[in-house]
C-alpha cells in the first residue's frame, strides 16, 4: 500500500468523523429547540412552569 492511499484513508476517516460529530451536534440541537419551546409554550401549566423555572435558574429573560 502506498502513502498517498494510507494518507488518502485517514483523511477519509478523519472527515467521516467530522460529519458524524457535526450530525450528531445538529440533531442534538434541534431536539433540544423542540423540547424547550414544546414544553414552554404548552398549555400545561406543570410543563410551562417546569420550563419557567428552568429559565429563572440559568438567569436567562423570560418575561
Amino acid at each position: 500500500m502506498s502513502s498517498s492511499t494510507i494518507a488518502t484513508n485517514e483523511l477519509s476517516r478523519a472527515s467521516s468523523a467530522v460529519h458524524s460529530l457535526l450530525l450528531q451536534l445538529a440533531v442534538s440541537a434541534a431536539l433540544g429547540v423542540v423540547v424547550l419551546y414544546g414544553v414552554g409554550f404548552s398549555e400545561s401549566p406543570f410543563a410551562h412552569n417546569a420550563a419557567h423555572d428552568v429559565r429563572h435558574i440559568t438567569v436567562k429573560p423570560c418575561h
